[in-house]
């Protein structure tokens, strides 16, 4: 009989999953960055390609506190979610709604990111495991202040470009 499943196990799971997704992210932003026109939206995708190579490294922080080699396990949400920004970035080529979908595309990206790294953080905790908790927080709060910063770029001008025209 298969051994029962645990918590640490859909940690490690989950995790798996994160680090997949920090990787096709990584691949993912140079592209969004040639996309952008605005050029404080093309900074702020190459911001956050550096903040997630620190990311990367973490997770595989994580990985070796639970003694585990880092590896990931395909994730057919990033995927998905990538793909759509992919399609958002080829349908409005060269439109001023370009930039807004991008943003948009950013976020749900950020979304997911931010619901994995809240549960992670909250599991970790729960299995003691607190500098794998700290690790995790700080990618959390990072997430977020992308987020906010995609959120104000968007309302200090993107938005506004998108519908004027």
């Amino acid at each position: 009989m298969a051994k029962e499943k645990t918590l640490e196990d859909l940690f490690h799971d989950t995790l798996k999953d994160i680090y997949y997704a920090e990787r096709k992210i990584l691949k993912a932003l140079p592209k969004m960055a040639r996309a952008a026109s605005s050029p404080e939206l093309k900074a702020a995708f190459e911001k956050h390609k550096d903040e997630t190579e620190g990311q990367v490294e973490r997770l595989q922080q994580v990985f070796q506190l639970m003694g585990k080699r880092a590896q990931g396990k395909a994730c057919p949400a990033i995927d998905g979610i990538l793909e759509e920004g992919d399609e958002i970035a080829e349908e409005f080529k060269g439109t001023p709604a370009l930039d807004a979908g991008l943003i948009s595309a950013a976020q749900a990206v950020e979304h997911y990111e931010i619901t994995r790294y809240g549960t992670l953080k909250r599991w970790a905790e729960v299995l003691g495991m607190n500098d794998a908790a700290a690790l995790l927080e700080q990618t959390l709060g990072e997430e977020s202040m992308t987020d906010e910063a995609l959120t104000g770029l968007a309302d200090a001008s993107v938005n506004e470009m998108a519908k004027a025209a």
